[in-house]
């Protein structure tokens, strides 16, 4: 029995090689500065919700692997997740990848300042959606990386260097688009383009409303303001309500696109979202 108890427990040297992030754009950042030298695992399902998870035992046993988990920040979900799987792995060492971000988008927040909008309590958790977070984030990771791993630090400087180019030529690229789009205004379901928007001079306005699906009268509010400002962009997110962000799109006679934030490949969604708000 004690044999096969201490065959259950990972070995340091397992350990030594795994790193966990909770969502698809950190597992690409970081994957992409450690190269061969760790290998990433992702918490959250592709299609699945972070906000709202419900982490199972094997994902907390995947995480009692780990050397380290690198969370996003600000998701309740996370802390939950820590508090758990800190009572088995003590020495499991966290990250906060938005270490430094100033956080946006609380309830407090008016829906027609830039960025700001109702929907999360304690401010937007997708800090991942902007150039200028985006950086913060990989600059986190490297930091925790180098002190992970001294011995690559040459690799990892080189591999975090070719990171921040990419992320500043998708700055570039999405300026050049939204220099053409034809209203710096869009509707989104979820809030979750805060960071985004704040970045890039655009104002987000959301169909819910703290977090509820919108009343009828709200809903008739917006589709009003939408068609004064001549908005053309309804983004609709599959983990949410896609019905009324389609009922928005046909009544002001927008365009109703997807949007997936949780993309492994950051840089292709990222300029996609500009693209979009140019109409090409």
């Amino acid at each position: 029995m004690g044999l096969a108890l201490f065959g259950c427990k990972p070995s340091q040297a397992d350990k030594s090689k795994i790193l966990t992030v909770t969502i698809d754009p950190q597992k690409y950042f970081l994957s992409t500065i450690v190269g061969d030298h760790f290998k990433v695992e992702c918490i959250v399902p592709s299609g699945s919700n972070p906000e709202s998870a419900d982490f199972t035992p094997s994902q907390m046993m995947e995480l009692n692997k780990s050397r380290a988990y690198f969370k996003i920040g600000y998701m309740g979900i996370e802390n939950t997740l820590i508090d758990k799987v800190s009572q088995s792995n003590s020495t499991l060492k966290i990250v906060n990848c938005s270490e430094g971000i100033e956080v946006l988008g609380g309830h407090d927040c008016e829906g027609d300042h830039h960025g700001h909008n109702h929907g999360h309590a304690g401010g937007d958790p997708h800090t991942w959606s902007s150039v200028k977070s985006a950086k913060i984030i990989a600059g986190n990771m490297y930091k925790a990386v180098l002190d992970l791993d001294n011995a690559n630090t040459s690799d990892y400087t080189s591999n975090y260097n070719k990171l921040l180019a990419e992320i500043n030529q998708t700055d570039s690229i999405i300026k050049s688009y939204l220099e053409k789009a034809p209203s710096k205004s869009f509707i989104i379901y979820h809030p979750a383009l805060t960071y985004f928007a704040e970045e890039y001079g655009l104002t987000q306005y959301s169909i819910e409303y703290e977090g509820k699906n919108p009343s009828p009268s709200q809903l008739k509010e917006l589709i009003d303001k939408a068609k004064k400002e001549g908005i053309k962009v309804v983004f609709i997110q599959r983990e949410f309500d896609v019905k009324n962000a389609e009922t928005v799109a046909l009544a002001i006679g927008a365009k109703a696109v997807s949007l997936n934030l949780l993309s492994y490949d950051w840089s292709r969604e990222m300029i996609n979202i500009a693209k979009v708000l140019a109409q090409e």
